[in-house]
């Protein structure tokens, strides 16, 4: 056991009784404190009045859908939430990270992968909260970014950002002319490089170019290098 892992709270919002167990287990070895809920409603319950440090949310349960938890908890609070869900379909992951989620793990799923990803994000979250604020703005066309506010604003409008949305638009503008692989955007987005990863990244893309760009279809402020990655082009 770590003494970091010693020192967090996971909520783990699973009706399933076997992956609940697997998911507990395997994190209780490695020392983190566990709450656990079997419905929506005790999952949002659970996150305001014990604060954990992360949630891990499946979106099949028996009361309220996932989707509905994630956008409840969202409006109080930014504790990185990985969804872990049978739910292939794009459609699927684009519902649940446009609601606020920070990642998606599909069913089923590896140990040593839910670890990672559970390390990965509890670190970005510890990185987010202590890190110095950046107190420059960047600027590119019709596109501002007020780093030390963490927003993103596109003609003078406030755009609405998922936390994961924003972070993958800030890396993309520090590195504005620069193509970034896929590889080195989600190792900086999400600290692992699997290939659900990458599948999430293209998710995250697609939802964001709708959000920023005059038309998502031709996009002119994020190029794809197919292949290799993305750049922000400067306008």
């Amino acid at each position: 056991m770590s003494e970091a892992s010693a020192q967090h709270t996971i909520l783990v919002v699973e009706d399933d009784g076997a992956v609940r167990n697997l998911v507990t287990t395997a994190l209780e070895m490695h020392g983190y404190h566990l709450d656990v809920a079997v419905t929506g409603e005790a999952a949002v319950l659970a996150a305001a009045s014990h604060h954990p440090d992360l949630i891990m949310l499946d979106l099949g349960l028996p009361d309220i859908d996932g989707v509905d938890v994630i956008e409840k908890v969202r409006g109080w609070s930014a504790v990185p939430i990985i969804v872990i869900s049978a739910r292939a379909e794009d459609a699927d992951k684009i519902r649940a990270l446009d609601a606020g989620a920070d990642d998606y793990l599909t069913k089923p799923f590896s140990v040593d992968e839910l670890l990672a990803r559970v390390r990965a994000s509890l670190r970005r979250s510890q990185l987010a909260g202590g890190g110095a604020a950046d107190e420059s703005v960047f600027e590119n066309g019709p596109l501002r970014i007020d780093y030390a506010a963490g927003c993103a604003y596109l003609g003078g409008e406030q755009l609405g950002l998922t936390p994961t949305e924003y972070k993958l638009l800030a890396l993309l503008a520090r590195n504005a002319g620069k193509v970034l692989t896929h590889t080195f955007i989600t190792r900086e987005i999400w600290g692992t490089s699997w290939d659900s990863d990458i599948a999430s990244l293209r998710v995250f893309m697609r939802t964001l170019r709708k959000k920023i760009e005059a038309d998502p279809a031709h996009p002119q402020l994020i190029q794809t290098h197919v292949g290799v990655g993305y750049r922000m082009q400067r306008l």
